[in-house]
């Protein structure tokens, strides 16, 4: 259950992320009510993830999550483009929350 509300709340910081970029292009009162639930359940997810899980994995997995969404929205909503580094960062992120995961079994 833990790792499943630590998901969660990576994807709900996703939202979030993207919520602010939508904010920066304009103002929107129910985007910016969005953002703010969105940042209000992730940090919950969090925390009950927490319960159970190290800080020292869930906290870097959390932003990594959101690291990696963040970048996949960009792209494909935002259309911000990625090259080669930036593909190669984002898979370096993911190998990295897989290794971190693993310190929990």
């Amino acid at each position: 259950m833990a790792w499943i509300s630590l998901i969660v709340a990576g994807l709900l910081e996703t939202v979030w992320a993207a919520g602010l970029k939508s904010l920066a292009a304009k103002m929107s009162a129910p985007v910016l009510a969005g953002t703010v639930l969105a940042m209000v359940a992730s940090l919950v997810a969090l925390g009950w993830a927490m319960r159970a899980l190290p800080l020292g994995i869930a906290y870097p997995v959390w932003t990594g999550i959101g690291s990696v969404g963040s970048v996949v929205v960009g792209v494909l909503v935002f259309k911000q483009s990625i090259g080669a580094p930036g593909i190669a960062g984002v898979a370096f992120l993911i190998v990295g929350m897989i290794l971190l995961g693993l310190e929990t079994h």
